[in-house]
């Protein structure tokens, strides 16, 4: 069944439809969850909670971006939604005195070809709250700056800015990872 057939069908409540599309994501939209709020049976209960409000929401969906890609916006939204319930606040995320980030040094940051992808993403949760999320969103999840300021509350400016200094900070942990000083 076509990907617009099966959404079609979810939205007059087909509830074979609905699980056919649960099926297709709930493993995806998992690790994304998990990604965040890194325990097992709330990551779990995001995707429920995300399943629900889409298919409540379904309506809204206007297929400008994939229905995954809509799916995972409301899997973040959720996972943030919690985190903030915990009291994890994105501390100083919105700071009174941002200055612009120079983006001319893009690639300044890269890391010896010996790191791999786990001991990036090792490094990305080591980062403290008010870089991880920004860099976690940005370099993982491949939001631009508009997105992340929508997604966390903040302006685009403080995203770019948290994105520079976790990048920088990233960037430090993965340097003393490679020569074998970290841990």
């Amino acid at each position: 069944m076509f990907q617009v057939e099966l959404i079609e069908k979810c939205k007059q409540n087909n509830r074979q439809a609905q699980l056919q599309l649960y099926n297709q994501y709930c493993d995806g939209m998992y690790v994304v969850a998990n990604r965040f709020v890194k325990n097992t049976m709330e990551a779990e209960d995001i995707v429920q909670e995300a399943f629900i409000k889409a298919f409540t929401k379904l309506d809204q969906y206007k297929a400008e971006v994939t229905f995954g890609a809509w799916l995972k916006r409301i899997v973040i939204n959720k996972s943030i939604d919690l985190l903030k319930s915990k009291k994890q606040y994105f501390d100083d995320l919105n700071e009174v005195h941002l200055k612009v980030v120079d983006t001319h040094y893009e690639n300044e940051w890269l890391v010896e070809d010996t790191i791999t992808l786990a001991q990036v993403k090792e490094a990305i949760n080591e980062l403290s709250d008010k870089y991880k999320y920004v860099v976690m969103l940005y370099l993982i999840e491949g939001y631009d700056h508009k997105e992340i300021s929508q997604i966390l509350g903040i302006t685009e400016v403080a995203s770019r800015t948290q994105l520079s200094r976790g990048k920088t900070k990233l960037k430090e942990l993965l340097i003393l990872e490679s020569n074998g000083t970290r841990h």
